[in-house]
């Protein structure tokens, strides 16, 4: 037996998609081209709800791509901190067992100087010191003046194995020791391909035809052969680098380049440990006189050449600690720099005290927004009250004067109140003509928290306005009239009858301004001076002067967590449903 929809679900919600697919699938019905009507219902509604996600997809995407997506890059970079080990793998390779005191060891000396060298060639190496800078005040310049000696590494025993066989300059030499048959294959139809190509043109008669015949492919990218990888391995590591900056940043080949002194003294280590067996040929005969011939070759330790030639800063175990601390690919330290600590090669510790500034400034962005939310709360409530109960052609005239601040610039207004708040401004004269203040003692209104909550509560007022206007309309005015009629006075019949209406009004304008308030920086940049700023200004000198994005990221991220908690207790004590628009 089945029901009826008279007295079942049908009888209270009407026809509905669930209700039919329900009794779809209990009476085992058929569509009129003999599909299952439960089947060809869940189509049509599959039809349907995808017409409503292309109806809104733009939107969504827009949405994604313009607010979403940014915040989300902005969270990664408080984070990101793979900067260290991808310009400086050897490095950290080599640290991880240094315990931190003292300077480190010859080995990791070498390693800095070759990954400098690459570094400096892909001139990534000031990055590296900016990035650097941020933890230990200093590094910036060390790196920069490094970056302009570190090529002379090495270059002791590039002479030595070229005075031993000029072979060792010809980049054909290393092509033979270090390039994959496989490479050197289709380096050839390369060079044969451009041959082709320069000949056609030569060919041609018109430009447009040569333009047309122009050979744009690159070399291909240069591949080590597994036997100079297993029978040299320093020298292929650091010659793989070297030709590919030879390729990428220089756009040349490596089968023209001579290398970097940097690989010779590679060269000269792998050989000083009997390494270089496998080849055959030419290429064996010169390894083996090489490898005899080094033991007589005179040294360097580049350990000392960083110390003498360089700068004796590199002595410091604190530059190192730094480099070691700051090398994994994510850091905390971002976040810790925001709440005034610090990470060090010894751990976690607070910041030096006269650089302790952003707990202050995340405590004093909040007492001005909360400060200027109360002044609006003040101001704009007695003027959305007055305008809710004037004649609709009056208050509507006066609403004009409301929203007349939104048709002038932010500039504007921020600096006209410059003019007015300044000591010798139109303020301080009113009150000296009328004898309230004497003139020596003229009130300090602007460059400090005073005037930034003067100019906000400006800016910011109709903002409280607008929604407390737009609750009061919808008040009822005859409630408070039958208040007084059963005996309350003025003060009772608003504060028990008409204030508790008007709460909805007040949540949503306070949200407005506090959230407005706590991310400006403009106006408190202009007339707030040292006292007067916020959070949102040492936000934006990281973005723009700085270029410190993660830990701009980092505080703009604690901000928004703020703001979140913030928003949790307003709904927890007042309830978010308590907020209305009008």
């Amino acid at each position: 037996m089945t029901r009826s929809s008279a007295t079942g679900p049908d009888a209270f919600t009407g026809a509905t998609p669930d209700n039919a697919l329900r009794d779809a699938d209990r009476a085992e019905m058929v569509a009129a081209d003999g599909t299952p009507l439960k089947r060809s219902l869940n189509r049509a509604l599959r039809a349907q709800k995808l017409r409503a996600l292309a109806l809104i997809a733009p939107l969504l995407i827009f949405v994604l791509v313009t607010f979403v997506a940014p915040i989300v890059d902005m969270l990664f970079r408080s984070v990101e901190n793979d900067i260290v080990s991808e310009n400086l793998p050897r490095t950290v390779q080599a640290l991880q067992d240094w315990d931190g005191t003292g300077t480190p060891d010859e080995e990791a000396f070498r390693a800095l100087g070759a990954d400098f060298v690459v570094a400096s060639e892909r001139r990534n190496h000031t990055r590296v010191g900016s990035r650097l800078n941020y933890e230990t005040t200093g590094i910036s310049s060390l790196f920069r003046q490094t970056g302009r000696d570190v090529d002379e590494i090495g270059e002791i025993y590039t002479d030595q194995f070229v005075e031993l066989n000029e072979a060792w300059e010809d980049p054909a030499t290393w092509m033979t020791l270090m390039a994959s048959e496989d490479w050197l294959d289709e380096r050839e139809d390369w060079l044969a391909a451009e041959a082709e190509a320069e000949a056609a043109q030569e060919a041609a008669e018109t430009r447009d035809e040569r333009r047309a015949l122009r050979f744009e492919d690159p070399e291909p990218a240069f591949e080590l052969s597994d036997l100079a990888t297993d029978a040299l391995p320093r020298t292929a590591a650091i010659y793989d680098d070297f030709a590919r900056v030879i390729q990428v940043e220089d756009e040349d080949s490596p089968a023209e380049e001579e290398p970097w002194n940097i690989v010779y003294q590679a060269l000269y280590e792998d050989l000083s440990a009997g390494r270089g067996e496998g080849y055959e040929g030419e290429a064996a005969s010169l390894l083996s006189a090489a490898r005899e011939a080094v033991p007589g070759f005179e040294t360097m330790s580049v350990r000392d050449f960083f110390l003498e030639e360089i700068d004796e800063d590199w002595a410091d175990p604190e530059i190192w600690g730094t480099i070691k601390a700051f090398s994994d690919p994510y850091t905390a330290g971002y976040f810790l720099t925001a709440v005034d600590l610090r990470l060090t090669p010894d751990g976690i510790e607070r910041q030096p005290e006269g650089q302790q500034i952003y707990i202050l400034l995340f405590e004093r962005t909040l007492f001005m927004s909360l400060m200027i939310m109360g002044s609006c709360v003040l101001l704009g409530y007695p003027i959305a009250f007055l305008l809710s109960n004037l004649p609709m052609r009056t208050s509507n005239l006066l609403l004009i004067l409301v929203l007349l601040p939104f048709w002038t610039s932010l500039l504007v207004r921020t600096s006209a109140w410059k003019v007015l708040l300044q000591q010798q401004g139109v303020i301080n004269d009113i009150l000296v003509w009328l004898g309230v203040i004497s003139n020596a003692g003229r009130l300090a209104l602007i460059n400090n928290q005073t005037g930034t909550i003067i100019a906000m509560t400006h800016i910011l007022l109709p903002f409280m306005i607008l929604p407390l206007y737009s609750v009061m309309k919808t008040i009822p005015p005859h409630y408070v009239r039958a208040a007084k009629s059963l005996g309350a006075t003025n003060w009772t019949a608003f504060w028990r009858v008409y204030f508790p209406q008007s709460v909805p009004g007040i949540g949503a304008g306070c949200i407005l301004v506090f959230i407005l308030s706590i991310g400006y920086y403009i106006t408190p940049e202009l007339v707030g001076g040292t006292t007067g700023t916020f959070i949102s200004n040492r936000i934006a000198y990281h973005i723009s002067t700085s270029l410190n994005w993660g830990l701009a990221a980092a505080l703009g991220t604690i901000l928004l967590v703020v703001v979140l908690v913030l928003y949790y207790l307003y709904d927890r004590l007042v309830g978010i449903d308590n907020v209305s628009l009008g």
